[in-house]
């Protein structure tokens, strides 16, 4: 047999049927990795790649996936936590033969451009990022039928979707409990802006953690803002200027945490000696936090990985979009350092 030139060639070729060479080609799960490899050193070996605008007219696609900014969380595009995602995502439609489309939109025409997107089926399906407390895009896009899965999940919706989401509320109780089980018993949450479902869920974690010890609620304090790092330096001063300042510091992202060690270092006091600092890593590419016995204590989650098992999830949901929704719940890893 000549050298194959194209899917139903290389398809003989390997005694494969052609939607399972695709697929292979594609990047979906369902195909094993056996067989995955098998395909990809085939297509390697042959100098084959399907041509892009054939795919989209077989498929009728536009092989393209979107990700709405609203201008209001404009400094998200520059976030590491979400330029992490992003990587790990779109790495990911790059293997299936996707492109992404990023779009910054004003905040009252975000309902407007998914509803756009829908009706001149520019994209494949979309990314929900950053949910809140009764997230209404998605009985929104539910409605569209346009694929969608949201990077985090919103308490009060009814509703079935696709979701992939870190276990905060479990890791903010275990969290918790390690610093007080070193014997602090004045602690602080300088958490994430409280209409936000994660940051809600991470108060919940510390709050039960907490009551689960019969700390009282002036021993503790919990503030709410955009995690950025003079958010994290401005409310440790407060903290630390309080009455009954803290004796330890539970950080909703490491970004936050990096301000939180500068306030302390500014007011003459040793991080993990005179205060005790524990904080989320979202293991960020940028932020890292690495060595035999890293800076910080942290509650560690992948956000690339997690950007990987959304675009997995949403590129499956695209080629059968029959299947049942699915939620996937990732646990955090507890890392030892030398901040508590």
């Amino acid at each position: 047999m000549a050298s194959p030139t194209n899917l139903k060639q290389l398809s003989a070729h390997l005694g494969l049927s052609q939607t399972t060479v695709s697929r292979a080609l594609n990047g979906f799960p369902e195909v094993s990795e056996k067989t995955r490899q098998r395909v990809f050193e085939a297509a390697k070996h042959y100098n084959y790649s399907p041509d892009s605008k054939a795919k989209r007219l077989a498929t009728g696609r536009s092989m393209t996936i979107g990700h709405l900014v609203p201008i209001s969380n404009e400094h998200e595009m520059v976030n590491p936590v979400f330029a992490d995602f992003i990587s790990g995502a779109s790495a990911r439609y790059a293997e299936s033969g996707y492109d992404l489309l990023l779009s910054l939109v004003a905040d009252h025409e975000e309902i407007s451009a998914y509803t756009r997107m829908a009706s001149r089926s520019n994209v494949d399906g979309v990314v929900v990022h950053a949910p809140k407390i009764n997230d209404h895009r998605i009985k929104l896009l539910n409605s569209l039928d346009l694929p969608f899965v949201v990077h985090g999940r919103s308490s009060g919706v009814k509703e079935d979707y696709n979701w992939v989401d870190v276990n905060n509320e479990r890791s903010f109780f275990a969290a918790t409990e390690h610093l007080i089980n070193l014997g602090h018993r004045q602690l602080a949450l300088i958490n994430g802006l409280p209409d936000m479902d994660f940051a809600m869920r991470r108060s919940a974690g510390f709050q039960r953690a907490l009551n689960a010890h019969g700390i009282a609620a002036n021993d503790f304090t919990i503030t709410s803002g955009e995690m950025t790092e003079p958010y994290g330096y401005e409310s440790t001063q407060l903290l630390l200027q309080s009455d009954t300042p803290p004796t330890a510091i539970l950080a909703s992202s490491i970004i936050v945490a990096n301000g939180v060690r500068r306030a302390i270092t500014n007011a003459g006091l040793t991080l993990g000696q005179d205060i005790s600092v524990l904080a989320h890593d979202d293991d960020l590419s940028y932020f890292r936090n690495d060595g035999d016995t890293p800076e910080f204590t942290v509650i560690r989650s992948s956000v690339r990985e997690a950007g990987r098992l959304t675009a997995d999830l949403l590129l499956s949901s695209i080629e059968n979009q029959n299947t049942e929704k699915k939620g996937i719940l990732l646990e955090a890893e507890f890392v030892q350092g030398n901040s508590t």
